[in-house]
């Protein structure tokens, strides 16, 4: 028997290290050639690497959520002398997915080649690709996709991958299920299991890794360096939503659907420019602020992975059709997974809004390193008062947060209501 190490391996972009966010074998499982070992995460993608080799699983070297070095032992599988030798030659070396510091699916990492028999303990792996695994073998496809297409009984052998290197991406799992593919039995219902005793210090410990740690970081990361100054403001959205049914009525068959998205990005163009302290990022070791002209807009968007921040660039010269299709782009390839890197950077204001579901008061974090983001409420039909009469409104609050070492409160409180003004009177949205 012979000890073949599998290392780290280089994946490319500078990266130095990787956090290891799921195992997909235990010691003393067989597995086959090309098989899943563990998905790794760096700071740009999501990599599931494989195992040029079929054997038997010695050790495991690290623990979910632990930081790897490239290049450090991953896990050690003990093979039948000789088999080392029969493992494919380098090919070309496999690119990884593009940039992104936050994607929902994996990609196949570069495997690396047995080494000979002789220096099979010591010697460390090389990138090369690899041929995709049978489809009787494990799927690519992420953790929270594997999750998704249990919860619906869905088998991933079934499902056509278009993703890089054979990968399984949500859009995958959705055209899937829209063809109506037949699904396995779903799990037995609790009422059907048989019971179990539940005692008052029963817990369940869930270890924070891969995006929801990177995003736990940056939320902490935010509230520790940042003293937030939170406005909340009402807005009579009546007379907007009035234009966007009639313009989504008139206009809908032949251009993109308008939500309240794009009406509220115009407005915070337009008070940007009356405000421009708020449209800046700030460097607090260098201790400068940079004051941006163009208006690029983050909008947080929920995905099955977790919160991530595609940028609307340059909304200042979007009209209000061309910045419903971006922001509806931005959206689909974030929660596909599919965003690349400068898609989700350079940001200078956030907009975040949790749609239907957005309550009446929030306090949103800022995306450090910038200085303001506007939270959206949701829209509801409310009793107020119009010249001494009660009458019914649409109504909704804008609830944002500002870093009170740039912006003064005065400040802030002005460029909302100036947002209000204009959302209130959506003509004036259209009027230089």
């Amino acid at each position: 028997m012979t000890v073949h190490v599998i290392r780290v391996p280089d994946i490319g972009e500078g990266i130095a290290e990787v956090e290891l966010v799921a195992w997909h074998v235990k010691p003393g499982d067989a597995i086959a050639e090309d098989q899943g070992l563990a998905d790794v995460m760096t700071d740009k993608a999501s990599v599931e690497i494989p195992s040029p080799v079929a054997g038997k699983v010695l050790e495991l070297g690290g623990e979910v959520g632990q930081m790897l070095a490239v290049g450090s032992e991953l896990i050690r599988i003990e093979i039948q002398d000789g088999a080392a030798a029969s493992a494919p030659p380098p090919a070309a070396v496999a690119q990884p997915a593009p940039a992104q510091p936050a994607p929902a699916q994996p990609v196949r990492a570069p495997a690396a080649p047995a080494p000979p028999a002789s220096t099979a303990a010591t010697a460390p792996a090389q990138a090369a690709a690899t041929s995709l695994a049978p489809a009787a073998q494990r799927p690519i496809a992420s953790p929270a996709l594997r999750a998704r297409a249990w919860e619906l009984g869905i088998d991933l052998r079934d499902v056509a991958a278009t993703g890089t290197a054979g990968r399984i991406v949500q859009a995958d799992l959705d055209a899937h299920v829209a063809r109506g593919a037949p699904r396995r039995a779903a799990p037995m219902p609790a009422a059907g299991r048989a019971a179990t005793t539940v005692t008052s210090d029963s817990t369940h410990a869930i270890k924070i890794v891969g995006l929801r740690r990177r995003i736990a970081q940056k939320m902490q990361e935010s509230k520790r360096r940042i003293p937030h100054y939170t406005y909340v403001e009402e807005v009579d959205v009546s007379e907007l939503e009035d234009l966007r049914a009639e313009l989504n009525a008139k206009h809908g068959a032949d251009r993109p659907h308008l939500t309240l998205l794009p009406f509220l990005v115009r407005a915070i163009v337009r008070a940007v420019a009356e405000f421009p302290m708020v449209n800046a990022r700030f460097d607090d070791e260098a201790g400068v602020v940079t004051r941006h002209d163009a208006v690029h807009v983050g909008i947080a968007t929920q995905t099955p992975a977790g919160l991530v921040v595609p940028v609307l660039r340059d909304a200042q010269a979007h009209d209000l059709w061309s910045s419903a299709a971006e922001i509806g782009r931005l959206a689909d390839l974030a929660r596909s997974g599919k965003a690349v890197r400068d898609e989700l950077s350079g940001s200078t204001i956030t907009v975040t809004s949790l749609g239907k579901l957005g309550g009446i008061v929030s306090t949103p974090v800022i995306n450090h390193p910038e200085v303001a983001i506007v939270g959206v409420n949701r829209v509801a039909l409310r009793p107020v008062i119009r010249d001494g009469a009660i009458v019914a409104r649409q109504m909704m609050n804008l609830s944002s947060s500002f870093d009170h070492r740039v912006v003064d409160g005065a400040d802030a409180a002005a460029f909302i209501r100036r947002v209000r003004e204009l959302a209130e009177h959506p003509a004036t949205l259209f009027v230089a």
